[in-house]
């Protein structure tokens, strides 16, 4: 199966579930290494575009969303999802993760949010496919898919 991880890039559990998956034979789109490349930061970060960007007050962030960087990495992460046949909301992650869940729901396609110690109940989360808690749980879950 192809899967999307979408979770955040301050996620330490992030790669160890990549791994997992792949192991098991699923093709992934790793939005960390989106050209299959190795380097630690080949994906898309605001750093990119502006160092200072954590500082940008509302209409900078409006206008960075439209920077050819900026364009290029959404580009590509749309890609991978309308490519996946599922995607997995890697826990926890923040508002575009989230976004990234909500469009293969709406997509219709087969989604799991793999669960973390300490996240906030949410009722939207029924409309995953699976909620699971640990890697095993979502592994079986994507070979019933």
């Amino acid at each position: 199966m192809r899967i999307y991880t979408a979770s955040s890039w301050r996620n330490e559990r992030y790669q160890a579930v990549v791994k997992a998956l792949l192991e098991v034979g699923h093709e992934v789109y790793d939005f960390r290494h989106p050209d299959g490349q190795d380097e630690p930061s080949c994906g898309f970060h605001w750093s990119n575009i502006d160092p200072q960007w954590e500082d940008w007050s509302p209409d900078q962030f409006r206008l960075a969303l439209s920077h050819p960087t900026a364009v290029e990495g959404f580009d590509k992460d749309l890609c991978g999802l309308d490519w996946a046949d599922a995607c997995v909301l890697i826990m926890p992650c923040g508002r575009s993760a989230h976004l990234e869940l909500g469009y293969a729901v709406g997509k219709g396609k087969f989604t799991i949010i793999l669960l973390d110690e300490g996240d906030e109940p949410e009722l939207m989360y029924l409309f995953a496919s699976s909620i699971c808690l640990t890697v095993d749980e979502m592994l079986g879950e994507l070979g019933e898919a």
